[in-house]
């Protein structure tokens, strides 16, 4: 939904690397961000929005350390604050480069299964387009690995543009990211 005079809103899901571990991004969502400037944006940077959302993913138990000591309300605080820290440091990196560029941007941090939250998020933010990064797994590793970019296309409540890692980007396992 196109709303005259103001700027394009492109919304962007990134993701931790599975290869570097955090704080980096993923291969395929940065190859998303960089393309994202390089063939939208370009030099038209007041004529764009970023808006970057992160899913912070629990473990299955909702305990990310069973090493941790929990004696006191605070412990859980704590324990709750760092998960958002490590989302922090993540869209660090994407939001420092939109304002060396000049590009607005905002960032944001969820819990939850990327899929439905991204989808979720689409419909309460509007924004004009998603563009998420995309692994380009054959179709029998998709069948295996259930991707959030393939359930968006899907899903989605606005379009979306998927974006695949260049050949060269590839590691030597396709799904590790």
């Amino acid at each position: 939904m196109m709303r005259e005079g103001e700027p394009t809103r492109i919304m962007l899901g990134v993701n931790v690397s599975t290869l570097k571990g955090y704080p980096y991004a993923s291969i395929s969502c940065t190859r998303a961000f960089e393309w994202t400037l390089q063939k939208i944006v370009r030099s038209k940077t007041s004529a764009f929005k970023l808006l970057f959302l992160y899913v912070h993913v629990p473990d299955e138990d909702s305990f990310d350390d069973m090493d941790s000591i929990y004696a006191s309300p605070e412990d859980f605080k704590s324990m709750m604050s760092r998960d958002r820290v490590m989302g922090l440091h993540l869209l660090q990196y994407f939001v420092t480069r939109c304002h060396e560029i000049r590009v607005s941007c905002v960032a944001w941090i969820k819990t939850g299964d990327p899929k439905k939250v991204i989808c979720h998020e689409v419909k309460r933010v509007r924004p004009d387009f998603l563009v998420l990064g995309n692994r380009g797994l054959g179709l029998f590793q998709r069948i295996f690995i259930r991707t959030v970019s393939d359930f968006c296309v899907k899903h989605a409540e606005c379009p979306v543009i998927t974006i695949k890692r260049r050949a060269d980007e590839i590691p030597e396992d396709p799904a590790d990211d």
